[in-house]
């Protein structure tokens, strides 16, 4: 399959990991090499093919509409309002919200608090290779993935294994104590059965559920290992981590 023209990004969180830095602006906006984190992810869908960015807004939104809307070049943009609700929407709620703006077909997914620097070339190949591997008619999902050992700003033991056909089975679901592989916040879908869904605000991967954990039992879960470097920007101590990794 080839690169999605939309992308989903996720940018409504309150980001009360990151504070004080995210006392006056939306998480989006803090900056990690000279560059807001949104503008990372923003530059790499770009780089990859996509055309169209649909950015989910709640906290600080206005401040964030507004740094959207003077980016010249790119992608277009088109913003889903959260703030009628007290408190953001999760991702698939997240996702649902913006059905309107994102279509049926399948869509890229992308956290903002996402950096990674590649070790091939081009620089979007990873965005890329995930979309190509990825076949609707047997994956509902595919994860971009780093590996443990090149991952900085993650404070857990791991989150997946993978099979040598791609497929994908949680850490926590079979209650290892470690695995090799982390999700980077990237992936593409079929976002139908998310439309589908019943409720208003729910996430995609919790031990039980209708999303990956059932995905995952049946083998339609499946993951694109990126090998590069993985900065998790998820409070101020990753931040300075990232920083110094960037200047490397």
């Amino acid at each position: 399959m080839k690169v999605p023209e939309t992308a989903m990004v996720l940018a409504a969180g309150l980001g009360t990991r990151m504070r004080p830095l995210t006392h006056d602006r939306p998480k989006a906006l803090v900056e990690v090499g000279g560059k807001a984190l949104i503008d990372h992810m923003l530059e790499r869908l770009a780089e990859a093919g996509v055309k169209r960015a649909v950015v989910n807004v709640h906290a600080f939104a206005d401040r964030l509409i507004d740094h959207l809307r003077q980016r010249r070049a790119g992608l277009e943009i088109a913003i889903s309002d959260e703030r009628e609700h007290p408190l953001p929407l999760e991702t698939g709620g997240g996702i649902k919200r913006a059905a309107a703006l994102l279509g049926d077909g399948p869509i890229l997914v992308a956290n903002i608090d996402s950096v990674w620097r590649e070790d091939a070339e081009p620089p979007a190949r990873a965005i890329q290779d995930l979309c190509v591997g990825y076949e609707p008619a047997r994956m509902a999902a595919r994860l971009m993935l780093a590996r443990m050992e090149r991952t900085s700003g993650f404070d857990g033991p791991g989150d997946f294994f993978m099979d040598d056909d791609g497929a994908l089975a949680p850490r926590r679901v079979n209650g290892a104590p470690s695995a090799p592989l982390n999700y980077m916040g990237v992936h593409v879908v079929d976002p139908r059965p998310i439309y589908a869904h019943p409720e208003t605000e729910f996430g995609l991967f919790p031990l039980k559920g209708p999303f990956w954990a059932e995905w995952a039992s049946a083998g339609r879960l499946h993951g694109a290992l990126m090998e590069g470097d993985w900065m998790h920007v998820g409070d101020p101590e990753a931040l300075k981590v990232a920083e110094a990794r960037l200047a490397r």
